[in-house]
């Protein structure tokens, strides 16, 4: 219950910050309607694709959905509720059978987990030129015309993820955990940069869990619970972009959205984001969700997706590493909350001794 009022509280706070600076910097505005026709012409067919995955959320469907038909399905899938779920019932079944019958499950896994991470961070090593390409490739395509027609939108976006990565949660570790934020992005870096890189909290989560079992300290049982959780139902810095984005629609087209449509985005998009799955593209999909609840229009819905589509995949690396750094902090609150958070000298002890056994993580328990 608390970490689920944490995950929700700060997306609350996020689409507001979004909201905030969306009406400082009015970056609706600054567009002629000549070339908002052009750049929503130009992107019509993709507009209408969003448009049509786009589902309303359903609290009651989404509780109901959290237990799986097919485990299996579940995973993939990539439906994180799910999944959690169903580790959740498999951690209770393992307790109530005889312990030399669960241990080679529970070193299974554990193998498994590490055999991931191995695989995780091999590709971690082409990162680097990957984000390259990538860019390189939305540069390619859209042309310089495009993205500085659209730069005041993007900078307000990045701004506001900014205040949020770097403001807002180092302040509240700080307030409630007592971590530095020296010693938190430098525990959660290498998270960051997979997160960047593949624009997927999902695809993050293995190196997420280690970063925070290994270079921050928590506990693997707070870790296995709260970051796969959070991967499903913290989407901070995507529903911080959406309220940017659902202004920006509304002032390309000369709609003027009430502080009621406003608090029904914020209302919206925080409910929106509980149970999405995190995978790249997800958040123009929730965006339809937000603008249909304030009474956007379809015409004017589908205009204002075909515009923003061409800077989506450079912001959605962006939102994608707030989201993961949300998840980090949440962990750490509630790992120091349970007293399962180690101290930075407990951290680099445990390192130390693994690294003299050579060992990872997951040291054989020397009683079995």
């Amino acid at each position: 219950g608390r970490t689920i009022a944490i995950y929700l509280v700060t997306t609350a706070v996020a689409i507001s910050i979004g909201l905030l600076f969306a009406n400082i910097t009015q970056p609706g505005t600054w567009l002629s309607p000549e070339l908002r026709d052009t750049l929503a012409a130009a992107r019509a067919d993709v507009a209408a694709t969003k448009m049509g995955k786009a589902v309303a959320p359903d609290v009651w469907s989404t509780l109901l959905n959290i237990v799986p038909k097919n485990p299996f399905r579940a995973l993939a899938d990539g439906n994180m509720l799910q999944v959690v779920c169903t580790a959740l019932a498999i951690g209770v079944a393992l307790t109530l059978v005889p312990r030399d019958k669960a241990e080679p499950v529970i070193r299974a896994a554990d193998g498994l987990t590490d055999t991931i991470i191995k695989l995780v961070q091999a590709i971690m090593l082409t990162a680097p030129l990957a984000v390259f390409c990538l860019i390189a490739r939305v540069m390619a395509t859209m042309g310089l015309e495009v993205l500085g027609a659209l730069a005041i939108y993007s900078l307000t976006v990045v701004a506001g993820l900014a205040i949020m990565t770097f403001l807002v949660y180092p302040a509240v570790l700080w307030a409630f955990a007592r971590v530095s934020p020296r010693r938190f992005f430098a525990a959660i870096a290498p998270a960051q940069l997979l997160a960047f890189s593949s624009s997927s909290s999902s695809a993050t989560l293995p190196v997420t869990m280690k970063c925070m079992e290994d270079s921050m300290g928590a506990s693997e049982e707070v870790t296995s619970f709260v970051v796969p959780l959070g991967a499903t139902i913290n989407m901070d810095g995507t529903a911080l972009y959406q309220g940017v984005a659902a202004l920006f629609i509304a002032q390309l087209y000369g709609i003027d959205l009430s502080l009621g449509d406003q608090l029904t985005i914020v209302l919206t998009a925080t409910l929106a984001s509980v149970g999405t799955a995190g995978v790249p593209g997800v958040g123009l999909i929730m965006l339809v969700i937000v603008l249909q609840a304030v009474g956007i229009d379809d015409n004017t819905m589908k205009g204002g997706l075909a515009i923003i589509f061409g800077v989506d995949r450079i912001l959605d690396m962006c939102r994608t590493t707030t989201n993961v750094t949300g998840d980090c902090m949440v962990t750490a609150v509630v790992a120091h909350a349970e007293g399962e958070l180690a101290t930075p000298e407990a951290v680099a002890d445990r390192l130390a001794q693994q690294a003299a056994a050579g060992l990872d993580e997951h040291p054989p328990n020397p009683a079995a």
